[in-house]
Formats: C-alpha cells, structure tokens, sequence
C-alpha cells in the first residue's frame, strides 16, 4: 500500500493505492485562504498539519488493515508558497501563496541584479517565492532577520512528517532560486535576495528516498517508519498521475487556474511568452506549462455574484454549443501568468446587452477561459510543444459543454480518462511506490485508459476564431485604461 498526500489551496488530499495501483479510499480536509489586502493570498502552515492528520486519520479509520501494510508516502503540494522557519522550526508568518501579487515590484528589481531568465529559465513572476521573500525583506525587515530555512508547502510537511529539510527539482523551480537545466539550487540567484545555500533545504528527485517518517509519528499510527519519496509540485506530480512523461504528451487542468502542460526531454524554456519551464519530477525529465491564474475560479466567481453554484449555472447551457457568446469575458480576476506575465491586469465584461440571460454570461465566462487556454497552447508552439491530444483533468473537466468550448478554442484533442483518479495525490503516491525502487523505470507511470475524447467542432472554431482576436485587443484596451477613466 501507498499513501499520496497533496497538499492544495483549498484542501489536503490523502490518497491510499494498493501495489497493482487499485484506489483504496480517498479522503480530503478543507484548507482556508486568508486575504488580508486585496491582491494578497496567505495559509497558516500549521493549517497543512492539522487537515493532513484529519485526512490520514479517516484512512485509518475506514482501512485500517490497509492502512497497516502502507509501505511509502508521496507528496505533492501547490508550488511557491514562501514558509518561513525560525532556528526553532516554527512558521515566522502565514506563507504568501502562488495567487498573491503583491511583489511585482520586487520582481523587476530582482531582474535587474541578476540574469534570472537564463538562469531559470523563467520570467520572475510575482507568483514565485523569490520575489515574496524579497518583499518580505523590504517590509518585513525582522520576519526577514530570523529566516533560519525556506520551505515550500509540501516541504513543510515533508518536514513534520520526517523531521528533514529537503525539496525536490520540480517545486524547486518555482523558488526562482533553482538553475533548471543544471536542477542545482544556485547561490547567484541566492545571493539576490540575501539567501545562502544554509537557508535552502537539500534537493533529491522525485522518485528517491527524501527521509523516514519520524519515530513518534510511525508509533502513533502504528506502522513502520517508511520512506517518504522526494515528490513533486502538483502539476508534475499530475502529470506522474497520467503518464505525461515523454515529449508529445501533455494534460489540460481545470482547477482554481488552468494549466496546459507539455512533457519534455531537455529544458527548452519560452520566456518572451511567459511559459513556465521547470524541472519534472522524475530524472532527466523537464516540462513547459501555460499557466492562467483563474480558471474554474472565474466560474466560482461568477456564482458567487449570482448567488449560484457552478454545476446549477453550467446546467442551464445547451447540451452542444453551436455558437459564441454574445458577451465576451477576460477572466484576470487574479491577473496573469501565461502569456502576459501581469499581476495587475484584472477581469472585464464587454458586449453586454438588457437581451444578455445568466447562461449566456455563463458561457461567456468558460469561453474567456478557453480563449485564455488558447494563448497558452500558442505559447507552448513557440517554446517547440506541439501538442495535438491532451488529458483533461480537474474539476472543470466534468463540464462536457467546457470541454467542447476548449476544443474548438485551442484546437485541441482532448481526451477524457477512464473513471478513477488521476491527480496529483496519485501522482504523488506513484513517487512513493518508485521510491522503493533502486533503478527508476518509466514504464511505472502507465497512462490511463481514454473513456472518450472530445474532438475539436470545425464550425464552431471557425466562429471562435474572430473573437479570439477581439479577446486579445479587449486586454489591451482595458490595460491602457487608468482608474477613473471610460473604456
């Protein structure tokens, strides 16, 4: 048996898998988001703890036989958060998460000391845990002082559950402090912000032994103290869950953001369209991502205004869209990653008519998303990905009509798995099943079955394609508008 544990923004997943990678049980504990300041994002650390016992401890609950001959833990976690340790191991602030935006600033003035894009192979991004740690340094000045290790979420955990300090190369490329091609941690990038070596934990891959789980903790579950493997961000840890390994192959997520990954056999980075270029989690393995911040969000957005939840609003669209929105959306609720690389840039209506019903903002909303997906999926041609079919995963994905709409936007295959879950918490626990093993082998990362696939509708991209390009003239013309000032 095999436990995966990620660790995500709105909640911690623990998955068991028996050895033949049979689903045993699943269970999950809600996390909180805490936005002190418009623009911020932040967890309490010790939030991670508490819903990780809360979800191990229903597997113990509902399997505990199971539960007693699980032979390794997997970690995955959301990328970026900067967790803060003092010399006594405990969190100096809540962690600033991906979705905060608030060290734009930091971010040009980080590029200017040092060559991040070609050390990295990233454009610095306010998303990253570089550019916070320089905020904090700025405004935090004794938060900063006291730093004894930086930590990233699943790291955090890592470290309550084995008592060491370690990363791996996939969530590491996030920090901006890691030189992707080499997956070294490098003290040129360090030395920008005032780090040192000291203040990083140790890197091993993701499918390697990264400790042993602590003693006190093995007692208490009444197992042996297992090996917990390197890991991975959620994302490559997905990616481990779908077989997406090999150049070619790729998965679309509909999660909080939108993601549209690409596997690659060397590091092959974009940054004059903002895709992401960062270490896979398994050896000798890169991957490129298109990365928009609100994707299922813009929807969840949307019902909150409307008082609504997401599936009741999806439900009133036809079954096959046969044709575009009248309203066009920009779903920069949280600004943009990919390919803008704009913290600021905010969401818009346009269009909008009294004849305008709730459904048919409803679609507006998953076709601003697609279209934003789309530009990703341009930005993976230009960084050498061509992608014809792709996995879709994540909450979204069980909307046939957003699939449809994606397909026809990005021109994309997309092919729908067989029923079971492919996520990142089994990606995770497929890093602990390989971390037994002395050699790693890629044929443990099978892909699943395909249930159906979703092949892009010929009429209906034709149509998509003159709004893509009012899409794109919609942002800049709302970037070129000041505060105050008419559209």
């Amino acid at each position: 048996m095999h436990i995966g544990l990620d660790i995500g923004t709105s909640g911690v997943k623990a998955l068991l898998i028996s050895e033949d990678e049979k689903i045993v049980c699943s269970h999950d504990a809600a996390l909180c988001v805490s936005r002190p300041q418009p623009g911020w994002s932040e967890q309490n650390p010790d939030d991670w703890i508490a819903a990780c016992k809360q979800a191990i401890g229903r597997i113990r609950e509902t399997h505990p036989d199971e539960f007693a001959g699980v032979a390794s833990i997997g970690l995955s976690g959301q990328m970026h958060g900067a967790t803060l340790l003092d010399r006594n191991d405990r969190p100096l602030r809540p962690c600033i998460l991906w979705n905060d935006g608030r060290s734009e600033r930091e971010c040009a003035e980080l590029e200017a000391k040092v060559d991040v894009r070609r050390l990295t192979g990233n454009i610095a991004m306010a998303g990253f845990t570089a550019p916070k740690v320089a905020w904090v340094r700025k405004h935090e000045p004794d938060v900063f002082a006291k730093i004894h290790k930086v930590l990233l979420p699943k790291d955090y955990v890592r470290f309550w559950l084995t008592g060491e300090y370690i990363a791996d190369p996939s969530d590491a490329a996030g920090t901006l402090w890691l030189d992707v091609e080499k997956r070294q941690w490098s003290e040129e990038l360090l030395a920008a912000t005032e780090l040192g070596l000291e203040h990083m934990p140790g890197l091993v891959e993701g499918t390697k032994v990264s400790g042993y789980l602590r003693s006190e903790l093995a007692r208490e579950w009444g197992i042996d103290s297992i090996p917990v493997a390197g890991g991975g961000g959620d994302n490559a840890a997905t990616a481990c869950g779908m077989g997406v390994l090999s150049p070619g192959t790729g998965f679309l997520s509909l999660g909080t953001s939108g993601v549209l990954f690409a596997a690659t056999e060397r590091f092959a980075p974009n940054t004059r369209d903002a895709v992401h270029a960062f270490c896979h989690a398994v050896p000798d393995r890169w991957h490129q991502m298109g990365v928009i911040l609100s994707a299922v969000d813009s929807l969840n957005w949307f019902g909150r205004i409307t008082g609504r939840d997401a599936p009741d609003l999806v439900s009133e669209l036809p079954e096959r869209i046969a044709r575009p929105a009248k309203a066009l959306f920009l779903p920069y609720l949280s600004g943009e990653r990919t390919p803008y690389n704009d913290p600021s840039a905010r969401g818009a209506f346009i269009d909008l008519a009294i004849s305008c019903s709730t459904a048919e903002l409803t679609q507006s909303v998953l076709e601003g998303v697609a279209f934003a997906l789309a530009d990703c999926n341009d930005a993976l041609i230009h960084a050498g990905s061509h992608l014809e079919a792709v996995y879709a995963v994540g909450g979204g994905a069980r909307s046939r009509q957003w699939l449809d709409i994606i397909a026809a936007a990005t021109g994309l295959r997309l092919l729908i798995p067989e029923a079971g879950d492919y996520g990142a918490a089994f990606g995770a626990a497929r890093l602990g099943r390989a971390c037994l093993k002395e050699t790693f082998d890629l044929n443990d990362f099978k892909a699943p079955a395909i249930q159906a696939e979703v092949v892009p509708c010929i009429e209906l991209a034709e149509q998509y394609s003159a709004n893509r390009a009012r899409f794109s003239a919609l942002f800049t013309a709302v970037k070129a508008v000041r505060p105050g000032e008419r559209l």
